[in-house]
Protein backbone atom coordinates (compact mmCIF):
# COMPACT_ATOMS: atom_id res chain seq x y z
CA UNK A 1 0.00 0.00 0.00
CA UNK A 2 2.71 2.87 1.26
CA UNK A 3 5.72 1.13 -0.99
CA UNK A 4 8.29 3.35 -2.64
CA UNK A 5 9.12 7.23 -2.12
CA UNK A 6 7.34 9.38 0.59
CA UNK A 7 8.79 12.80 1.26
CA UNK A 8 8.61 14.13 4.68
CA UNK A 9 8.16 17.62 3.52
CA UNK A 10 9.03 20.78 5.23
CA UNK A 11 6.88 23.17 6.85
CA UNK A 12 8.01 26.52 5.52
CA UNK A 13 7.97 29.58 7.15
CA UNK A 14 7.68 33.56 6.59
CA UNK A 15 8.00 36.01 8.81
CA UNK A 16 6.50 33.57 11.65
CA UNK A 17 3.76 32.46 9.82
CA UNK A 18 2.89 29.12 7.90
CA UNK A 19 4.62 30.03 4.30
CA UNK A 20 1.40 28.34 1.79
CA UNK A 21 2.82 29.72 -1.60
CA UNK A 22 6.26 27.76 -0.87
CA UNK A 23 4.10 25.23 0.08
CA UNK A 24 2.23 24.54 -3.11
CA UNK A 25 5.72 25.19 -4.62
CA UNK A 26 7.01 22.40 -3.34
CA UNK A 27 4.32 19.62 -3.36
CA UNK A 28 3.97 20.66 -7.03
CA UNK A 29 7.50 19.82 -7.21
CA UNK A 30 7.32 16.57 -5.69
CA UNK A 31 4.36 15.51 -7.60
CA UNK A 32 6.42 16.47 -10.96
CA UNK A 33 9.23 14.71 -10.08
CA UNK A 34 7.08 11.06 -9.59
CA UNK A 35 7.32 10.51 -5.68
CA UNK A 36 4.23 8.04 -4.76
CA UNK A 37 3.48 10.39 -1.86
CA UNK A 38 3.97 13.03 1.22
CA UNK A 39 4.08 13.28 4.82
CA UNK A 40 3.55 16.69 5.70
CA UNK A 41 4.18 17.73 9.49
CA UNK A 42 5.87 14.82 10.32
CA UNK A 43 9.64 15.77 12.12
CA UNK A 44 11.27 17.29 9.29
CA UNK A 45 7.50 19.96 8.48
CA UNK A 46 8.16 20.85 12.42
CA UNK A 47 5.65 19.70 14.19
CA UNK A 48 6.03 20.40 17.72
CA UNK A 49 6.44 24.42 16.99
CA UNK A 50 3.19 24.37 14.91
CA UNK A 51 -0.21 24.95 16.56
CA UNK A 52 -3.29 22.40 16.42
CA UNK A 53 -4.88 24.77 13.97
CA UNK A 54 -2.11 25.12 11.39
CA UNK A 55 -1.68 21.29 11.74
CA UNK A 56 -4.64 20.67 10.52
CA UNK A 57 -4.58 23.52 7.82
CA UNK A 58 -1.38 21.94 6.44
CA UNK A 59 -2.87 18.52 6.32
CA UNK A 60 -5.67 20.27 4.29
CA UNK A 61 -3.57 22.42 2.16
CA UNK A 62 -1.00 19.56 0.91
CA UNK A 63 -4.97 16.99 0.78
CA UNK A 64 -6.28 19.82 -1.66
CA UNK A 65 -2.83 20.61 -3.86
CA UNK A 66 -2.53 16.89 -4.47
CA UNK A 67 -5.57 16.55 -6.09
CA UNK A 68 -5.22 12.42 -5.59
CA UNK A 69 -2.24 12.47 -7.81
CA UNK A 70 -0.34 11.06 -5.03
CA UNK A 71 -0.69 9.86 -1.51
CA UNK A 72 -0.86 11.95 1.69
CA UNK A 73 0.08 10.18 4.70
CA UNK A 74 -0.09 12.89 7.45
CA UNK A 75 2.01 13.38 10.86
CA UNK A 76 -0.56 13.03 13.43
CA UNK A 77 1.49 11.09 15.72
CA UNK A 78 1.76 12.56 19.67
CA UNK A 79 3.17 11.80 23.08
CA UNK A 80 -0.28 12.52 24.12
CA UNK A 81 -3.06 9.69 23.06
CA UNK A 82 -5.97 12.18 23.02
CA UNK A 83 -3.59 14.51 21.11
CA UNK A 84 -2.66 11.90 18.23
CA UNK A 85 -6.41 10.49 18.15
CA UNK A 86 -7.64 13.92 17.71
CA UNK A 87 -5.47 14.90 14.84
CA UNK A 88 -5.88 11.63 12.73
CA UNK A 89 -9.52 12.20 13.18
CA UNK A 90 -9.04 15.48 11.70
CA UNK A 91 -6.62 13.54 9.39
CA UNK A 92 -9.10 11.90 8.15
CA UNK A 93 -11.81 14.47 7.98
CA UNK A 94 -9.12 16.47 5.85
CA UNK A 95 -9.19 13.53 3.18
CA UNK A 96 -5.45 11.95 3.95
CA UNK A 97 -4.65 8.44 2.39
CA UNK A 98 -3.22 7.74 6.10
CA UNK A 99 -1.32 8.62 8.79
CA UNK A 100 2.10 8.42 10.42
CA UNK A 101 2.37 7.88 13.62
CA UNK A 102 5.65 8.54 16.00
CA UNK A 103 6.03 6.42 18.71
CA UNK A 104 5.14 8.59 22.22
CA UNK A 105 7.89 10.68 22.79
CA UNK A 106 9.64 12.14 26.15
CA UNK A 107 7.35 10.16 28.53
CA UNK A 108 8.75 6.72 27.79
CA UNK A 109 5.74 4.70 28.00
CA UNK A 110 6.57 0.96 28.46
CA UNK A 111 5.69 -1.24 25.86
CA UNK A 112 2.54 -1.89 26.87
CA UNK A 113 1.74 1.52 26.87
CA UNK A 114 3.23 2.15 23.80
CA UNK A 115 0.77 -0.78 22.91
CA UNK A 116 -2.17 0.76 24.38
CA UNK A 117 -1.55 4.02 22.52
CA UNK A 118 -1.64 2.81 19.24
CA UNK A 119 -4.34 0.54 19.28
CA UNK A 120 -6.19 3.44 20.58
CA UNK A 121 -5.71 5.84 18.10
CA UNK A 122 -6.24 3.08 15.47
CA UNK A 123 -9.53 2.10 16.84
CA UNK A 124 -10.76 5.83 16.09
CA UNK A 125 -9.91 6.35 12.57
CA UNK A 126 -10.34 3.83 9.25
CA UNK A 127 -6.87 5.78 7.96
CA UNK A 128 -4.13 2.98 7.92
CA UNK A 129 -1.30 3.99 10.20
CA UNK A 130 2.29 3.72 9.51
CA UNK A 131 4.07 3.08 12.91
CA UNK A 132 7.10 5.56 13.63
CA UNK A 133 10.05 4.40 15.58
CA UNK A 134 12.77 6.55 15.80
CA UNK A 135 14.58 6.24 19.44
CA UNK A 136 16.97 8.67 18.61
CA UNK A 137 14.45 11.42 18.97
CA UNK A 138 11.93 9.94 21.70
CA UNK A 139 14.19 7.68 23.43
CA UNK A 140 11.78 4.77 23.32
CA UNK A 141 11.12 1.80 20.71
CA UNK A 142 8.71 0.40 19.00
CA UNK A 143 9.72 -3.30 20.24
CA UNK A 144 9.22 -6.25 17.62
CA UNK A 145 6.53 -8.04 19.64
CA UNK A 146 4.44 -4.67 20.04
CA UNK A 147 4.79 -3.86 15.71
CA UNK A 148 3.27 -7.46 16.03
CA UNK A 149 0.43 -7.24 18.57
CA UNK A 150 -0.51 -4.51 16.72
CA UNK A 151 -0.46 -5.72 12.93
CA UNK A 152 -2.82 -8.60 14.77
CA UNK A 153 -4.89 -6.87 16.62
CA UNK A 154 -5.57 -3.67 14.25
CA UNK A 155 -6.46 -4.16 10.98
CA UNK A 156 -5.70 -1.06 9.58
CA UNK A 157 -2.27 -0.48 11.07
CA UNK A 158 -0.21 -1.39 7.96
CA UNK A 159 3.28 -0.31 8.05
CA UNK A 160 6.18 1.10 9.85
CA UNK A 161 8.59 3.74 9.31
CA UNK A 162 12.04 2.33 10.81
CA UNK A 163 14.75 4.79 11.61
CA UNK A 164 16.70 3.00 13.92
CA UNK A 165 20.03 3.28 12.37
CA UNK A 166 19.62 -0.77 12.59
CA UNK A 167 19.13 -3.09 9.87
CA UNK A 168 18.75 -6.40 11.48
CA UNK A 169 15.74 -4.99 13.26
CA UNK A 170 14.48 -4.82 9.40
CA UNK A 171 15.35 -8.49 9.22
CA UNK A 172 13.42 -9.34 12.69
CA UNK A 173 10.46 -7.27 11.36
CA UNK A 174 10.08 -8.89 8.38
CA UNK A 175 10.45 -12.22 10.27
CA UNK A 176 7.98 -11.47 12.56
CA UNK A 177 5.31 -9.96 10.33
CA UNK A 178 5.50 -12.05 7.27
CA UNK A 179 5.72 -10.29 3.55
CA UNK A 180 2.51 -7.55 3.46
CA UNK A 181 3.18 -5.92 6.29
CA UNK A 182 5.15 -2.51 5.01
CA UNK A 183 8.93 -1.31 6.35
CA UNK A 184 10.23 2.11 5.13
CA UNK A 185 13.18 3.05 5.66
CA UNK A 186 13.81 6.18 7.91
CA UNK A 187 17.15 7.30 6.79
CA UNK A 188 17.83 7.90 3.62
CA UNK A 189 21.49 6.62 3.83
CA UNK A 190 20.39 3.41 4.83
CA UNK A 191 17.71 3.02 1.80
CA UNK A 192 19.48 0.41 0.20
CA UNK A 193 20.90 -2.01 2.55
CA UNK A 194 16.95 -2.08 4.06
CA UNK A 195 15.79 -2.54 0.97
CA UNK A 196 18.21 -5.38 0.53
CA UNK A 197 17.00 -6.86 4.11
CA UNK A 198 12.70 -6.53 3.33
CA UNK A 199 11.87 -3.18 3.24
CA UNK A 200 10.04 -1.96 0.28
CA UNK A 201 11.06 2.24 -0.10
CA UNK A 202 11.27 5.33 2.21
CA UNK A 203 10.27 8.47 4.33
CA UNK A 204 12.89 10.63 2.88
CA UNK A 205 14.16 13.88 3.83
CA UNK A 206 16.34 13.77 0.91
CA UNK A 207 13.91 13.89 -1.36
CA UNK A 208 12.79 17.48 -0.31
CA UNK A 209 15.62 18.09 -2.91
CA UNK A 210 16.24 15.30 -5.19
CA UNK A 211 12.93 13.53 -5.32
CA UNK A 212 13.38 12.60 -9.06
CA UNK A 213 16.60 11.03 -8.08
CA UNK A 214 15.05 9.40 -4.84
CA UNK A 215 12.69 8.24 -6.28
CA UNK A 216 14.46 6.27 -9.35
CA UNK A 217 17.05 4.89 -7.23
CA UNK A 218 14.11 3.35 -5.16
CA UNK A 219 12.00 2.38 -8.46
CA UNK A 220 15.40 0.77 -9.98
CA UNK A 221 16.10 -1.19 -6.66
CA UNK A 222 12.74 -2.44 -6.99
CA UNK A 223 12.52 -4.06 -9.99
CA UNK A 224 15.43 -5.41 -9.53
CA UNK A 225 18.26 -2.65 -11.29
CA UNK A 226 20.36 -3.02 -8.39
CA UNK A 227 23.62 -1.47 -10.50
CA UNK A 228 21.88 1.56 -11.18
CA UNK A 229 19.87 2.08 -7.30
CA UNK A 230 23.79 1.57 -6.16
CA UNK A 231 25.04 4.14 -8.68
CA UNK A 232 22.38 6.89 -7.53
CA UNK A 233 23.19 5.99 -4.11
CA UNK A 234 26.50 6.46 -4.36
CA UNK A 235 26.67 9.56 -6.18
CA UNK A 236 24.30 11.11 -3.41
CA UNK A 237 25.88 9.70 -0.51
CA UNK A 238 27.18 12.83 0.29
CA UNK A 239 24.21 14.40 0.38
CA UNK A 240 21.93 11.99 2.52
CA UNK A 241 24.80 12.56 5.48
CA UNK A 242 25.25 16.16 5.15
CA UNK A 243 21.72 16.58 5.47
CA UNK A 244 22.55 15.56 9.38
CA UNK A 245 25.17 17.38 10.06
CA UNK A 246 23.06 19.42 12.11
CA UNK A 247 19.41 18.45 13.27
CA UNK A 248 16.90 17.81 11.36
CA UNK A 249 15.22 19.74 9.45
CA UNK A 250 17.82 22.55 9.82
CA UNK A 251 20.24 21.27 7.08
CA UNK A 252 17.35 20.29 4.45
CA UNK A 253 15.77 23.91 4.95
CA UNK A 254 19.20 25.36 4.53
CA UNK A 255 19.99 23.41 1.22
CA UNK A 256 15.81 24.56 0.11
CA UNK A 257 16.64 28.13 0.53
CA UNK A 258 20.07 27.51 -1.33
CA UNK A 259 17.90 26.81 -4.48
CA UNK A 260 15.32 29.14 -3.51
CA UNK A 261 12.38 27.20 -2.81
CA UNK A 262 11.87 28.19 1.03
CA UNK A 263 13.06 30.90 3.32
CA UNK A 264 15.73 29.33 5.97
CA UNK A 265 13.19 30.40 8.64
CA UNK A 266 12.54 28.43 11.58
CA UNK A 267 10.39 28.77 14.70
CA UNK A 268 12.47 28.26 18.23
CA UNK A 269 13.76 26.35 19.62
CA UNK A 270 15.01 25.24 16.20
CA UNK A 271 17.21 27.62 14.97
CA UNK A 272 19.38 27.88 11.25
CA UNK A 273 22.98 25.97 10.61
CA UNK A 274 25.89 27.45 11.48
CA UNK A 275 27.83 29.02 8.77
CA UNK A 276 30.73 26.19 8.81
CA UNK A 277 27.72 23.79 8.56
CA UNK A 278 26.03 25.70 5.67
CA UNK A 279 29.59 26.14 3.58
CA UNK A 280 30.49 22.24 4.18
CA UNK A 281 26.52 21.70 2.79
CA UNK A 282 26.69 23.83 0.01
CA UNK A 283 30.09 22.58 -0.96
CA UNK A 284 27.88 18.64 -1.06
CA UNK A 285 25.42 20.18 -2.96
CA UNK A 286 27.83 21.80 -5.60
CA UNK A 287 29.96 18.14 -5.33
CA UNK A 288 26.66 16.25 -6.40
CA UNK A 289 25.22 18.69 -9.02
CA UNK A 290 22.49 19.46 -7.02
CA UNK A 291 23.84 23.42 -7.17
CA UNK A 292 25.52 24.84 -9.38
CA UNK A 293 29.34 26.12 -9.34
CA UNK A 294 29.38 29.60 -7.84
CA UNK A 295 30.91 31.88 -11.04
CA UNK A 296 34.14 33.27 -10.42
CA UNK A 297 33.94 36.94 -10.56
CA UNK A 298 36.57 38.21 -13.06
CA UNK A 299 39.58 39.89 -12.27
CA UNK A 300 40.35 43.58 -12.93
Amino acid sequence: MFTGTYTAIVTPFKNGKIDYDALERIVRMQIKAGVDGIVPVGTTGESPTVNYEEHIQIIESVVKIAAGRVKVVAGTGGNSTTEAVYLTEEAERAGADGSLQVAPYYNKPTQEGMYQHFREVASRTRLPLILYSIPGRCGVEIGIDTVKRLAADCKNVVAIKEAGGNADRVSQLREALGPKFVILSGDDALTLPFMALGAQGVVSVASNIIPRQVSRMVKAFAAGDIKTAQQLHRKYYGVFKDLFIETNPAPVKAAMAMMGLVENEFRLPMVPITSKSEQVLRNTLVKCGVLPEAKSEPQA
